[in-house]
């Protein structure tokens, strides 16, 4: 499954991620998403997350809604 590159918004916090490339689990070969966190982060600038994790629905103040909304290519 591809993902769209670009802005995304996390649920809870409301920050902003530039999700930048799709890589492989070197065990599993599971499909994980490499993204950038864009505001001031002391513990790492890069994440990685499964892909399947990334694009779930989470329940957030009693709705379904998803963990991350993309908001635009930049």
């Amino acid at each position: 499954m591809n993902l769209k590159l670009g802005i995304y918004e996390h649920y809870k916090s409301g920050k902003k991620y530039r999700v930048i490339s799709m890589a492989k689990h070197s065990e599993t070969l599971e499909d994980m998403v490499v993204y950038e966190a864009l505001y001031e982060n002391e513990m790492s600038k890069l994440w990685v997350r499964p892909l399947s994790i990334f694009l779930e629905e989470v329940e957030f103040e009693g709705k379904r809604i998803p963990r991350f909304t993309y908001l635009s290519e930049k």
